[in-house]
């Protein structure tokens, strides 16, 4: 599953002495897999017929779950929400014996359905088959209905969504990853629209009436949460790769705007089919579009037949961008990476939930970087570990490997921390061990578990096997404990051509000063600028001796998920030398000196000197690490403008000549970075209040109607925003009417999170109201409110609690727990910690308020730094600032 974490704005565009490393850590004690049901009774196939009645939302089900009973017993329990049932029958398929008709109860609290026999039954095979009928949602939960508008009118079609948990909203079923089983299913759907599922269509029966009976060929072993059913007036895009037919399914009308995501998948299947040696089993993978959104996710790899948001998915020529075409193309890369790392291969239980999430995103982003180099995604690594070091700094972090006891707090195990710090942690380990090293052990962790569910530790023993050296101690000390290894570095003088290094570890945090620190295994690179790189690990306290003079640079090429302190004159040295850096280390210096400036490690003038340094013609993904930074300062000075002023005037005297040079429009030839440049500083001068910036964005946007060249492609979602964030009530006016008039669901979304941009606190509140209006769309709602919240949080927190009958129906219930206490993250008040604790209190189960106080952990985080951090640059404004 494809999350993304963003802003409002985001949102809205849709030799070497050390201690020795031990020969092999002690191996995690072999559970068993985790259940919540109870143990002797094991589905095998699941034989499912489904009605559909989207006009009602409603279904009709039928299934057949053949099983195996390990031990007599006189109940059957599985999971079941927000079915009835009208019937079951339990039947030996080879003992001779009869069996009395169960009785069904169900405990809703706990999602199960028990099956009670009159007495106990031996252990052997048996079919249990039921009838029922549930409910088809209006958000991404089960089986959800979308209605969109087309030229034609509106339209409505069927999807499912089952991660984490909620395939048991479909068919009563053991609905946990270490139950797997083969699926037989049957639908009867309209004879004019379309059907999918994870394997092809096998027959159609024509039932007269306009309806039809498709049966879909049998799936292979698999966990529940990846089964697939959707219906819909669709049209579908196909070719052949490798003997696979790879397809594209969207709305009628639209599968024009797939043809970039249809040869994406082209490309990416034959790299995984040679990376993983297993070639994809199933006959066909679909991806298929769905329009709107969830609060939750923006795809999900059911296996064969991959759910895409429209967003997520296709291109449309008159809205996307450069930007847009990066994250179609990751987002499919990651989903189509679980078809191995999920599907075939699945975690025992959602302890594990890294071992999908974590990999899929590292094999993304080495498949870009590789199909795309033109795109320097490279230069993202950085960014991917400081947004899991950002969770993983505040108390309420978790290990990577976490103890998940509810179908709750798996919900809330889909985080930056199972994704990001997953990543990075195995960016690490194959830096350590090789890639081809690497890859081969990945190849014989595949051909070991396919079709099974694996634990973190099976991975870590097939890839020390192929290294034949020992990784499990690292392993375990990244993914079992949470935090950050901090190392600190102090250079001694050059002698004889090279230069000692003393290197010892501490722990960073941003809310615990005094935090007694963990310990880990730290794979370390280091060099000297323009020296030769040595490795070493580094266990409490080492030195390493580098080839060369100069400045220090630790953390080389930034595989390392650790925080790197220097001393004042090593940070000095890098600082003068600092255009001699390799970007990634530019960025991976500035991303350290950030985080540690913030958390009082070292002085905030670092940060500001850092911005000064970076030269001219620095890599365009620098200028915007520059940009962003200056973004978040200024967020912290809302309220003082006199002070926010002076900072930001100093921002724009340092933008200003590098929006200059790369101008308003793209120039022939330019790099990609240099595209994705332009619009972050249009967004961020326009922030920093550049008036010039915002009248031109004004006049473009203003001239579209008459002359189609005022407003590229490229340009127009970063200019509606821009003039969107700064609307008076006639600009809001024309957009809303604008986005009413829309009958292209891609573009149409976009203009209701537009709406939601606003400074006015007047027009923010409109958009509040309209919100819990049926106009935007029953997925779209919960979005806007999360898009005023970036910028006026106590407000749209207040809306959203006394409007909470309302709005816990536009909110998809795998994100119940975690979006309203989100809605108050960007607050700098103390009152609205308070809110949190007691909407946590008095709605969240105290096992499940982790997001919540890791909202409040970071509130109080971001006070901290208005209040101790500020006046520091305000001093050195002061001191530097012309």
């Amino acid at each position: 599953m494809r999350r993304y974490l963003v802003s409002a704005i985001a949102l809205a565009l849709a030799g070497v002495s050390m201690a020795p490393l031990a020969a092999q850590a002690k191996a995690a004690p072999v559970r068993e897999a985790t259940t919540q049901l109870p143990r002797g009774v094991v589905p095998t196939h699941y034989d499912v017929s489904i009605v559909p009645h989207a006009d009602k939302l409603a279904f009709d089900g039928k299934v057949t779950i053949t099983l195996n009973v390990l031990k007599p017993t006189s109940s059957i329990t599985l999971n079941a929400a927000d079915l009835t049932f009208h019937s079951a029958t339990l039947t030996p398929t080879k003992l001779k014996i009869a069996v009395p008709t169960p009785t069904v109860s169900v405990d809703a609290k706990a999602q199960t359905a028990t099956f009670t026999l009159s007495h106990p039954i031996p252990a052997g095979q048996y079919k249990l088959a039921m009838d029922y009928s549930g409910k088809v949602e209006t958000q991404a939960n089960g089986l959800f209905a979308l209605d969109y508008d087309t030229k034609d009118g509106k339209k409505r079609a069927l999807y499912t969504q089952f991660e984490n948990s909620d395939a048991r909203r479909f068919i009563p079923s053991w609905d946990e990853p270490n139950y797997k089983a083969t699926f037989d299913l049957t639908a009867t759907v309209p004879t004019d629209e379309m059907a999918v599922s994870n394997m092809p269509i096998a027959s159609r029966k024509d039932l007269g009436n306009g309806l039809t009976e498709v049966h879909f060929g049998q799936s292979p072993k698999m966990s529940t949460y990846l089964l697939f059913f959707s219906v819909g007036d669709f049209e579908r895009a196909t070719e052949k790769v490798n003997g696979t037919e790879i397809g594209v399914i969207t709305q009628k009308g639209m599968v024009k705007q797939a043809g970039f995501t249809l040869d994406s998948a082209r490309a990416v299947l034959k790299e995984y089919n040679d990376y993983f040696g297993v070639p994809y089993p199933l006959p066909k993978l679909d991806n298929i579009a769905a329009p709107g959104q969830s609060q939750f996710f923006s795809a999900m790899e059911n296996w064969g037949a991959i759910f895409t948001f429209e967003y997520a998915l296709l291109l449309d020529p008159s809205i996307s961008t450069q930007g847009d075409k990066q994250r179609v193309f990751n987002t499919a890369a990651h989903e189509m990476a679980h078809q191995w790392f999920g599907d075939l291969v699945t975690m025992s239980w959602w302890d594990d939930l890294w071992l999908n999430e974590g990999f899929a995103s590292w094999m993304a982003a080495r498949t870009t970087e590789k199909l795309h180099p033109e795109w320097h995604t490279n230069l993202d690594l950085v960014g991917t570990r400081e947004g899991a070091m950002s969770l993983d700094a505040v108390a309420t972090t978790h290990p990577v490997v976490q103890h998940v006891e509810t179908v709750e707090q798996a919900s809330q195990a889909f985080d930056s921390i199972t994704y990001s710090k997953g990543e990075a942690v195995i960016t690490m380990l194959e830096a350590y061990v090789g890639p081809e090293t690497w890859r081969t052990g990945v190849r014989n962790y595949i051909k070991a578990h396919e079709y099974g569910n694996t634990v973190s530790d099976d991975l870590w023993k097939s890839v020390q096997a192929a290294a034949g050296k020992p990784i499990m101690q690292i392993a375990h000390d990244f993914t079992l404990q949470p935090g950050i290894p901090l190392v600190n570095v102090q250079a001694m003088a050059c002698n004889a051509g090279s230069t000692k290094v003393l290197l010892s570890q501490g722990e960073f945090t941003k809310d615990r000063p005094d935090k007694k620190p963990l310990r880990w295994h730290v794979p370390v690179i280091a060099q000297t600028v323009g020296g030769k790189p040595v490795t070493t690990v580094l266990d409490g306290k080492g030195t390493m001796t580098l080839p060369g003079c100069g400045p220090v640079l630790v953390n080389a090429g930034q595989a390392g998920y650790y925080r790197t302190l220097y001393s004042t004159a090593g940070f000095d040295a890098l600082k003068g030398d600092f255009a001699k850096l390799r970007p990634i280390d530019q960025l991976g210096l500035m991303g350290d000196t950030w985080a540690l400036a913030m958390a009082g490690k070292e002085p905030v003038a670092n940060v500001l000197a850092l911005a000064q340094a970076t030269p001219a013609d620095a890599d365009p993904q620098v200028w915007g690490e520059v940009a962003g930074y200056f973004d978040a300062i200024d967020n912290y000075y809302d309220g003082d403008a006199a002070r926010q002023e002076r900072f930001r005037a100093f921002a724009r005297s340092r933008l200003r000549p590098v929006f200059a040079r790369i101008g308003w429009e793209a120039r022939p030839g330019e790099s990609v970075p240099t595209t994705l440049l332009r619009t972050q500083l249009i967004g961020s001068l326009a922030e920093l209040g550049d008036q010039d910036v915002i009248a031109e964005a004004r006049r473009r946007f203003a001239a579209q109607k008459t002359d189609p060249k005022a407003l590229p492609v490229a340009l127009r979602k970063t200019v509606t925003a821009v003039v969107a964030r700064s609307a008076d009530t006639a600009t809001w006016n024309q957009l809303h009417a604008e986005a009413k008039a829309e009958t292209t669901p891609l573009i149409k979304d976009q203009l209701y999170a537009m709406l939601s941009l606003a400074k006015d606190d007047t027009l923010a509140r409109q958009a509040l109201d309209l919100a819990l209006t049926p106009e935007p769309g029953a997925t779209n709602s919960a979005g806007m409110i999360r898009i005023v919240a970036y910028r006026h949080p106590d407000m749209a927190f207040d809306f959203a609690v006394a409007h909470r009958d309302q709005v816990d129906k536009l909110v998809d219930s795998t994100s119940a727990s975690r979006y309203y206490p989100a809605l108050g993250a960007s607050s700098l008040k103390p009152e609205m910690i308070d809110k949190i604790k007691a909407y946590a209190d008095a709605h969240i189960a105290k096992s499940s308020q982790r997001v919540a106080n890791t909202v409040i952990a970071n509130i109080q985080y971001r006070m901290m730094i208005r209040n101790d951090r500020l006046p520091d640059v305000d001093a050195w404004l002061a001191k530097h600032a012309d």
